[in-house]
This record gives structure tokens, sequence and C-alpha cells, in this order.
């Protein structure tokens, strides 16, 4: 099969077109992949984080079709060969169904920064309605999620982003956007906050925004302490029933998947290099096989 693949952690990638295809065994499927999609974490593997088997294909959200037809989308295990390949074996308690309501390649962007996104607001903070919740980098791939989420549950948002992103983070539903390149939180908050969500590093004083009583809830490592503030550093879990039913609520057009880029799965390099210099937006898709309408990846 065709996939793309480094033989050393952050050495280059390429594509090959005589990769050992993988097989469905007990309790896995074999997907035709149809899109995965930038996540911060591909980084992380490039760069040796986990140590995965060499030579290795990246690529740890997908989207695609199954023997019997079916369109799933699943969040894969990261030591495991990634989604960049024509085809992949997901183990089967992965699987969720796609939303019908979009194109198969852009549900490759819901995995990784809607369940991330999921499990911050619903799960660690318990966000409910009437409380204020700031989303810290609200602008990325997780933070427009997390945005939609908060509201759903009666939240006031404020979103943290960049001016490129403020057009993006309003149609999420922020109710306030502080730009975070010209304006400092302690400043431009009037009031605390009952919950941060970090989707951002290199903040300080996070926590000082915090009510006594609340919580911050940080997708991005450490953060500082904070008298009477409940401080949870997550790690996102594969779970296809929060997937399911965040699925379900991109087709009833509650949740919109905000798309920022399409791009052949051929030039994830050039994405990594734009990521390590933070000069993304949203989420990026790469495209595998190409249809519903979007561009080929390959003549």
């Amino acid at each position: 099969m065709r996939a793309l693949r480094f033989h050393e952690y952050g050495g280059p990638l390429a594509v090959d077109d005589d990769v050992p295809a993988p097989t469905a065994g007990p309790g896995r499927t074999l997907v035709t992949v149809a899109a995965t999609a930038f996540n911060p974490v591909d980084l992380l593997i490039h760069g040796g984080f986990l140590e995965p088997a060499l030579p290795h294909i990246p690529g740890v959200e997908m989207s695609g079709t199954t023997p019997d037809g079916r369109t799933v989308i699943a969040a894969l295990p990261m030591n495991l060969a990634g989604a960049a390949a024509e085809l992949v074996a997901v183990p089967d308690d992965l699987l969720a169904p796609a939303p019908r309501s979009i194109p198969l390649a852009d549900a490759a962007a819901i995995p990784g920064g809607a369940l991330t996104a999921w499990q911050a607001v619903t799960e660690h903070a318990d966000v409910r309605a009437g409380q204020r919740v700031l989303v810290n980098g609200a602008g990325g791939g997780v933070g427009g999620f997390a945005v939609q989420f908060a509201k759903r549950r009666g939240a006031t948002v404020v979103a943290t982003a960049s001016p490129r992103s403020t057009a993006a983070v309003r149609a999420a539903g922020a109710d306030q956007i502080i730009d975070y390149t010209g304006t400092d939180l302690t400043t431009a908050l009037t009031e605390p906050v009952d919950v941060v969500i970090s989707l951002s590093r290199g903040v300080p004083g996070l926590s000082r925004l915090v009510r006594p009583g609340g919580v911050l809830v940080s997708a991005v490592g450490p953060a500082e302490p904070a008298d009477g503030v409940r401080i949870v550093e997550m790690y996102v879990r594969a779970d296809a029933a929060q997937l399911t039913e965040i699925s379900r609520l991109v087709d009833a057009g509650e949740i919109r998947v905000d798309v920022s880029e399409r791009r052949p799965v051929a030039g994830l390099s050039e994405i990594f290099a734009r990521a390590a210099k933070g000069d993304l937006r949203g989420k990026v898709v790469l495209l595998v096989q190409y249809g519903d309408g979007l561009r080929p990846v390959r003549t």
C-alpha cells in the first residue's frame, strides 16, 4: 500500500508506494483511510515520544470506510501505525460512525480534538449553566470544540485567540474574545471565571484568574497551582461512545466542524514545520483518498 513514513525520530517523512499492508485480525477492522488530520501529538511522536517502532506511519486521527461500507472515525493508539496510509487496522472498540452531514475526509478533524474538548468540558470541569468559562487557545484544533461544548452546557465563554482566528472562534459561539497577542489577560478579564480550559502553553498566571472553588483543566502539561483552585492535568483517551455522540451532534447541526485547510498527506512535513513555528489555525485535514468533492491527492 501507499503510506507516509519516517525511518528515524525527527527524520524526513516520505511517501512509500510499497509498504506492507496491514491485515484485519481478531478484534480489528481493516479501514480504507479517507483522511487523517494533524494533531500536535504527531510532532511529539515524530520526535521519539513513546519511541514507536521504526519505520513509523504517523497520524492519530482518521476517517474512512470499512469493508462492509460503513463510514467511520477513530482516534488511534499513539504507539501503533497511524492513518497516513491507504489502509489501517483499527481496534473494533475504537470505531465510531462518521457524521453523514459533512465530507468523510473532513470527519478526520473530529476524533482527537473533539474528544479532548469533550472530556475537558464535560468530565474534568463538569461545566454547568451560568458559569463563566475561559478557553485559552480557542483558535486551535481543540479550542473551537471546547467553546461549542461549553456553550451547549449554558456557560458564558471567554476565549483567547489571535486576530486570524477571531472569526472562527466567534462562529463557535464565544461571548467574548481576547486577542492574546496584544492584551494582558489579567486586565482584560473584569471578573474571575469559574473554569479555565488551558489549551495553549506559555501563558503564566491562568490559575489566578479562577475564583476560589473553581477549576483549571490543562491539556498541555503542568499548570501553576493557586489557593482554592482545583488543577487537573488531563490526557485524552480514546472513547468510541463519546465519538458516537459527537457525530450525532454534528449531524443534528448542534456542533460544527471547522476545517481550516485541506492538504495532500504527502504535505505533512510542511505542516510539521509550520506547527513548530506556531503558524497553524484550526484543524488541518490531510487527504489520503479523494472524494466528497475534495481535490485528489494523486492523479
